[in-house]
């Protein structure tokens, strides 16, 4: 959710998407999901502890107890890494996001709803602090990009559906252009507000409640738009 990409209409007819993140192949057995599962999970706590530069593929397939022959098998390079964790973090992400997007909360006040999405994606980057550790520094990194612009995509497609589906007021290209501010604009608030000092944080996550439930108002039906209630801080 970092950079800005150029997205056009027809890119979003689809919620699937190609795998960005440069690796060889996809496990497709238990077995060697698992051990992809083992050099992701290892790759990231050298990155954080040890630091990116100073991680090898081949420390990360000691580490994970696989010979490195089988960690070249899916990954051609510790950038193809990189861009795996991204997407696994985008995976989860995606996960949260359509589980917040339901019947219930398409009943919610505005308020309210903004509330839920804003504060549930802050807590998960609070719970996560490796999504932070690892990306910030290596902004810039092609794999990441592509993991994004692929993240972004998804989001913006399900986030322009569940408008559609539940306050079909405005046209679905109105509604494909509300997601792409939403996903693009908050999703980078929320990520440079981890970068700040606590309290401006907190501070900053209350401020884009404020803008999103302002944005939203002018879209969504007036009976949900009710802005006179603040967000909660």
């Amino acid at each position: 959710m970092k950079e800005l990409q150029t997205i056009k209409s027809n890119d979003l007819m689809s919620k699937r998407v190609d795998h960005p993140s440069g690796m060889r192949k996809k496990p497709k057995q238990a077995r060697s999901q698992a051990r992809v599962d083992r050099i992701l999970d290892v790759a990231e706590q050298l990155f954080t502890t040890e630091g990116y530069n100073a991680t090898t593929t081949n420390a990360i397939a000691a580490q994970a107890g696989v010979p490195i022959g089988s960690l070249y098998q899916f990954f051609p390079d510790k950038n193809a890494i990189i861009g795996a964790l991204a997407e696994r973090y985008n995976d989860q992400m995606y996960e949260l996001f359509t589980a917040l997007h339901t019947v219930e909360t398409a009943q919610l006040p505005l308020p309210a709803y903004v509330d839920r999405v804003v504060d549930t994606f802050d807590h998960f980057f609070v719970e996560h602090p490796g999504y932070s550790a690892l990306f910030m520094p290596l902004q810039g990194l092609p794999e990441l990009e592509a993991v994004d612009a692929a993240g972004d995509e998804r989001l913006i497609h399900t986030y322009s559906e569940f408008f559609c589906r539940y306050y079909p007021v405005a046209e679905p290209e109105t509604y494909t252009r509300v997601a792409f501010v939403l996903v693009k604009a908050i999703g980078n608030l929320l990520w440079l507000a981890l970068g700040q000092a606590p309290n401006f944080r907190q501070a900053l996550v209350v401020e884009t409640k404020r803008l999103m439930v302002c944005y939203l108002a002018s879209y969504l039906p007036s009976n949900l738009a009710d802005t006179n209630d603040a967000p909660a801080n």
